[in-house]
């Protein structure tokens, strides 16, 4: 009886192997494939949204859809600062902007807002006294 259950596992494990073999072919198979698509163009979702039109749609996400984005200028990385606006008649307020985040300067975490702005903006340019810029 010993013999029979060897036997029955040295056949298992040939299965077993082969199976792993197959599915290790799969696998590479499917990543060629992939590599493929993205290097024949077909990887168009893998394109990053341009910087002023992700601002812009973050700003109309948080402001509204008549916010308009009066600057912007470029931060470290993917970062951008600037100012946008709830519309052509509103006061301005400074961002900050990351692929998945707009920071606004008039929200309720100011001290996070300057903190970002110093580390990822530092040039990020102050507005003119008297200007009706909120920040």
């Amino acid at each position: 009886m010993v013999a029979g259950q060897g036997g029955r596992m040295a056949r298992r494990a040939i299965r077993t192997d082969r199976l792993i073999a197959v599915l290790g072919v799969a696998v590479i198979a499917l990543g060629a494939l992939v590599l493929w698509f993205v290097t024949q163009g077909a990887g168009a979702g893998f394109t990053e949204e341009p910087v002023s039109r992700r601002v812009l749609r973050q700003a109309r996400e948080q402001l509204g859809p008549t916010a308009e984005v009066r600057l912007i200028e470029p931060g470290r990385g993917r970062v951008v600062c600037g100012y946008v606006a709830a519309g052509r008649t509103y006061l301005g307020v400074g961002f900050i902007s990351r692929p998945n985040r707009m920071l606004l300067g008039e929200g309720p975490l100011k001290a996070e807002f300057r903190a970002m702005i110093k580390a990822d903006c530092p040039g990020f340019p102050e507005p003119p006294a008297g200007s009706v810029v909120v920040n």
